[in-house]
């Protein structure tokens, strides 16, 4: 096994209760934030995002 390999090799029969918490919450937050970005920056969105983008600037 090369020393990469090494660094990131996991034991999974050792992990506690708390990192399984840990890596399930990680990866449900990392596929909810691609799921909202793909939502938000969909090419169909494109004239409601433009209309917006000076909103701070304005005012009202």
């Amino acid at each position: 096994m090369s020393r990469l390999e090494h660094y990131f090799s996991t034991d999974w029969a050792s992990m506690t209760s708390q990192d399984w918490a840990g890596l399930i919450i990680t990866v449900v937050v990392f596929f909810g934030m691609l799921i909202t970005f793909a939502m938000a920056l969909r090419p169909s969105k494109r004239k409601e995002l433009e209309e917006e983008k000076y909103k701070i600037l304005k005012d009202d």
